[in-house]
């Protein structure tokens, strides 16, 4: 039978390669709330790389065993190419009676992972983007039927930092490319409308301002009406009106087209390297 963490049991956290995406999960945990930095230790081999963290009152180490041993959720998030080496180090300091391991590596799978530690051990990929650092991402996760409950204990905790969505392991691969890649793509236009605010009048700070709050406010109109995007458009298109006129343009110069095919490219990139 599975070994299980609640969340009250979660006390401590050791993210093992803090990078930006491990920096980000931490800086979303604790602005939303849950943990406090001394709850949360962060490993990397040039902890120098950290001290701004550590300042803030995170632990900070390049010892991983220490780390692993004085926490119950273990964050694996380095390089796929460290993937190996690193888990075939700290597989001895792993016990999945007293530890739920969460992996952010992109590429690497549950079994390869288990190739390495041993099977029966709860691990839960999950795949964030770095708006997690103001809980604002948009997390797939996937893990074994077996360990349902060790990820919805992960699942809790994730539902914090933004929104969350449990889909099949095979997925993970693009949601990297629709929610972690996907996020440029969308920071992308954001930067190409306020080019265009610019290019009408407004100062550069003006126009990324506005663009960026009319994004916002597109992107929630969606999530809060829970309608199909085109609903929302169909609002604001008038008969020979700017709107129409505009959105027209987009479609004769490939907007969708692009956006489709950069999605589809990043994900079948992943693919090609892994």
């Amino acid at each position: 039978m599975e070994n299980i963490l609640t969340n009250n049991q979660i006390k401590k956290i050791a993210i093992i390669g803090a990078g930006k995406i491990g920096q980000a999960i931490a800086n979303g945990m604790t602005k939303s709330g849950q943990y406090l930095p001394s709850q949360i230790t962060m490993t990397r081999k040039d902890s120098s790389m950290l001290t701004h963290l550590q300042n803030a009152g995170y632990g900070v180490t390049i010892d991983n065993s220490k780390a692993i041993k004085s926490a119950q959720l273990i964050v694996v998030s380095v390089g796929p190419q460290d993937a190996k080496n690193l888990l075939n180090v700290i597989k001895t300091d792993l016990d999945p009676k007293m530890h739920i391991l969460v992996s952010t590596v992109a590429g690497v799978t549950i079994e390869f992972i288990e190739n390495i530690i041993g099977t029966g051990f709860p691990i839960v990929r999950i795949m964030p983007n770095t708006a997690i650092s103001i809980c604002e991402s948009m997390t797939c996760l996937a893990a074994k039927d077996e360990h349902s409950e060790s990820m919805e204990s992960v699942k809790r905790i994730f539902d914090q930092l933004g929104l969350t969505l449990v889909v099949k392991e095979e997925l993970i691969g693009p949601a990297t490319a629709l929610c972690g890649s996907g996020l440029a793509f969308f920071l992308r236009a954001v930067r190409a409308a306020s080019q265009g605010g610019t290019e009408i009048g407004f100062h550069a700070e003006e126009a990324i301002l506005l663009a960026a709050q009319t994004a916002r406010g597109a992107a929630s109109l969606t999530l809060e009406s829970k309608m199909h995007p085109e609903s929302e458009i169909d609002k604001v298109t008038t008969p020979k009106g700017i709107t129409i006129s505009g959105l027209n343009e987009m479609e004769h110069q490939g907007f969708s087209s692009a956006m489709i095919r950069a999605i589809v490219r990043s994900a079948e990139k992943l693919g090609s390297i892994f």
